[in-house]
């Protein structure tokens, strides 16, 4: 291999904010196989009824990490290209005209994750499929209609890449039932179950959601900016690399240390538990 034919771009030549975009890519590439391998050798260290979850995270780890290989690559030959371009409003339309073709591998990632990242939740409050269908089956029903209506807004472009402004916004609009649907049956399973989960479960569904309500408003705000001229879309592409993380690394961890205390509070519990002798 002749090291000489590889592009590896410096910010002396693609610019500061590029090559921040695709350290940022690179790094949550990183954290989620990270994610992964610790999500496998960790099961056997909280609650058994937790281990689901621990598979969840594993699962969701590598989707995100295939995905965001597949993004940094992408990315990466992109700022190839962008370093044989001198002027700024030309590099600004590669950048636009690629974050679209980016955007496609996102949205493939969130259809799988998403759903995935509700399940762990549910999981967290000991809610039975086979007792609630209807109610967990509309959960992700709405993501998947989430995730659908807002990847046919993202396709919205003209034969040259352009934005069909008015098209993205109403189908963004569509979109938001999904993620209203989402967050209402998630307060109506807090109400309904969380009184009968341990305090550490609770705390770890509370978390949870609260970064459904406020990360996950991350990416319809970075859908909503990409329909305005001149704006530098690797500040969206650097927001979503940092909420993926949180996401999914973040809540992943939360889970994990709910099981690892239900764990240890069951130890702490038999091992302070009165015995009788037989005889």
């Amino acid at each position: 291999m002749n090291l000489g034919d590889r592009f590896l771009p410096t910010a002396g030549v693609v610019g500061l904010l590029p090559m921040l975009t695709w350290f940022f890519m690179l790094i949550a590439f990183y954290a989620f196989v990270g994610n992964f391998i610790f999500a496998l050798v960790s099961r056997t260290s909280v609650a058994p009824e937790h281990r689901l979850s621990r598979i969840y995270t594993a699962i969701i780890a590598a989707i995100a990490a295939i995905s965001y290989f597949l993004i940094q690559d992408y990315y990466h030959a992109m700022l190839n290209e962008l370093a044989t371009i001198p002027t700024g409003p030309g590099r600004l339309n590669l950048i636009r005209q690629s974050y679209s073709a980016i955007g496609q591998l996102r949205y493939v990632d969130w259809a799988i994750t998403t759903p995935l990242l509700l399940l762990k939740m549910v999981s967290i409050l000991k809610v039975r499929y086979r007792d609630h269908q209807t109610l967990i089956n509309t959960l992700l029903a709405a993501d998947f209609f989430m995730i659908l209506t807002g990847y046919v807004g993202e396709q919205q472009l003209t034969a040259t890449n352009e934005i069909l402004v008015g098209s993205k916004l109403i189908w963004g609009a569509i979109s938001t039932i999904g993620y209203l649907v989402v967050l209402s049956i998630l307060w109506r399973l807090w109400k309904q179950f969380s009184a009968s989960v341990l305090p550490e479960e609770r705390w770890a569904y509370r978390l949870m959601a609260l970064s459904t309500v406020t990360f996950w408003g991350v990416y319809p705000l970075g859908y909503i900016l990409t329909t305005i001229d001149g704006i530098d879309l690797n500040w969206v592409h650097l927001s979503f690399s940092v909420a993926d993380v949180i996401n999914k690394v973040g809540v992943g961890a939360i889970a994990f240390q709910a099981g690892q205390q239900v764990l240890e509070r069951r130890v702490s519990e038999e091992a302070t538990a009165p015995y009788h002798t037989v005889g």
